[in-house]
């Protein structure tokens, strides 16, 4: 039986590149502007939230890999 730990490692900590601009979403900030609380994983975002600069879609967003820059 191993001690009880959390791991930091999950989608929470993943940051979103919209294609269209390059504009970041990190859910450690959020979009306060949007309505949407810091903390808040890129898959909990409604489907019609868009991009805050261009207006992309949420489908116009991927994820960076890890160690991946932009």
């Amino acid at each position: 039986m191993s001690a009880g730990g959390t791991t930091t490692t999950d989608t929470a900590a993943v940051q979103w590149l919209c294609v269209a601009c390059g504009w970041l979403y990190d859910p450690d900030e959020g979009d306060p502007d949007s309505g949407i609380e810091p903390g808040t994983p890129f898959e909990e975002i409604p489907e019609d939230w868009m991009c805050p600069i261009c207006g992309a879609t949420k489908s116009d967003f991927r994820a960076l890999e890890p160690g991946e820059e932009v």
